[in-house]
């Protein structure tokens, strides 16, 4: 009989990452993927498992109220614990950093289930940059069973930990796999915004750029700050059109749209399903943003990123050329983006520092090995080689 693996999302960003993953278990003879949709982003996860043909097998009920992360882990503890003493899994495999990701942790722990961290090793060293998941992924570090790293990197920050080596295992980046699927699929665009702004592009030969903001530390001021170089940027470089998917939160829309809106070359869009984020990732000349995801991808289609933070846990885009921290500061973002533009700087295709697109594969072979099924993978081949980066 095979053995359930719990694959536990609540955001879009960790459906995207374990998306690959189910689809690897996917006719597996000795393990079972169950998909566990925690509702923390009702509607973002099935968008973005929707994208692979995919759908959550449970859905979890955590109406929430305030709006706070004590409100919304103790409403999900009590849930995965129901969940986990009905379906007793051999395996529950969590990703990243996120108010789901460390409840399903937690829960799993106190149950005596072994939890296999996707994404493992990410590390600022700063508990308030980025806040709260560096705090996050730092706890479920230490009731982990198996270290899912991406990188060497994140490896080595696992073992200065004095984690136990064997059980780390360097993967890949499964969000590597999961943006060469769909741009492998070339899928037309749905959003009706990103269709003229197509036309438009194809009419005029102009230039695009990508911008995403949405991480709490830039609220307020900060993003004030990078808005304004926005529109700075749109204005110094005539042929350039800009996108900009706003955030779902009221008041981080509200500040896009009062700063941006109105600029002809401005388009100020919902969430971008992903399939559509790609098309404008591989169209994009530029892209300035703080989300982590889009550092790892971006590399994939060669196209230069400006990181809207002070820090970042993914310093080997930094290392290996592909993007530049400039934080918040607006003149920095200008030159930066000016540099970049004036240059038409574009980087090499098929060097991602963060995977090849075969990491949901040696994803699974770490779960049956956790699960003590036979593999051959060895546990900790260097990255480096595997993705062909010196």
């Amino acid at each position: 009989m095979s053995k359930e693996v719990l694959l536990v999302a609540g955001t879009r960003p960790e459906a995207l990452k374990i998306a690959p993953v189910a689809i690897a278990l996917k006719g597996h003879p000795g393990l079972r993927p169950t998909i566990v949709h925690s509702g923390q982003h009702s509607g973002m996860v099935e968008q973005a498992l929707g994208a692979f043909d995919l759908v959550p097998d449970v859905r979890l009920d955590v109406p929430r109220h305030s709006g706070t992360q004590a409100e919304l882990v103790s409403r999900l503890l009590p849930e995965f614990d129901a969940l986990l003493e009905e379906r007793d899994p051999a395996v529950t495999l969590v990703q990243g950093d996120t108010t789901t990701t460390l409840a399903a942790a937690l829960a799993s722990f106190w149950r005596g289930i072994p939890v296999a961290h996707l994404e493992a090793g990410l590390r600022t060293g700063d508990l308030y940059g980025p806040f709260p998941e560096e705090g996050n992924r730092q706890m479920i570090s230490r009731i982990t069973s198996l270290h899912l790293a991406p990188t060497d990197d994140a490896a080595n920050a696992l073992n200065s930990e004095s984690l136990p080596d064997s059980h780390i295992v360097v993967t890949g980046n499964t969000v590597v796999d999961a943006v060469q699927r769909v741009a492998a699929a070339n899928l037309p665009a749905s959003s009706p915004d990103l269709i003229a702004l197509e036309r438009t592009l194809d009419a005029t030969g102009g230039r695009l750029m990508l911008v995403t903001v949405h991480r709490r530390e830039s609220w307020g001021r900060p993003l004030m700050r990078v808005l304004n170089a926005v529109r700075s940027i749109a204005d110094r470089h005539p042929d350039l059109h800009v996108v900009i998917p706003a955030h779902p939160n009221p008041g981080v829309r509200e500040q896009v749209v009062s700063l941006l809106g109105g600029h002809e070359r401005i388009v100020i869009t919902d969430p971008l399903d992903y399939p559509d984020l790609v098309r404008v990732l591989k169209r994009a000349s530029l892209v300035l943003t703080d989300s982590g995801g889009i550092q790892e991808e971006a590399p994939t289609f060669g196209v230069p990123v400006l990181v809207l933070r002070e820090t970042t846990e993914r310093m080997l885009a930094v290392d290996a050329g592909c993007a530049w921290l400039v934080g918040t500061d607006t003149t920095r973002i200008l030159a930066e983006a000016g540099w970049v533009l004036g240059s038409r700087l574009r980087l090499p295709l098929g060097r991602n520092p963060f995977g090849d697109g075969r990491a949901a594969v040696r994803v699974c072979s770490a779960l049956e090995r956790l699960a003590g099924l036979p593999t051959a993978l060895p546990r900790r081949e260097p990255f480096a080689t595997l993705v062909g980066v010196r």
